[in-house]
């Protein structure tokens, strides 16, 4: 999985949870859940989405390393690396 197929799964599920949210102008490096004003359980259904299409089990103790949408690329993308299941970007 190229990084940018991790972005667009991530910015998809997201879209799932926050459908009313302009995720074009979301800010890579500001925490997600103040710009799509989410609350701790649409937080938490993101996450086990992330879980459950992607297949990376993601500890509660690893939550706070999906802050931002950086954070999720680069925590994802080394657990998909790690599972062996992440390609470089073309």
């Amino acid at each position: 999985m190229t990084d940018e197929e991790i972005r667009s799964t991530v910015l998809r599920l997201l879209s799932d949870i926050a459908p009313e949210a302009d995720l074009a102008s979301i800010e890579p490096n500001v925490n997600i859940r103040d710009q799509l004003d989410i609350d701790s359980m649409d937080f938490l259904n993101f996450v086990i989405a992330v879980d459950k299409e992607l297949h990376v089990d993601i500890p509660e103790r690893d939550y706070p390393k999906l802050a931002t949408l950086d954070a999720c690329m680069v925590y994802l993308s080394e657990r998909l690396k790690a599972a062996g299941r992440a390609r470089p970007t073309d």
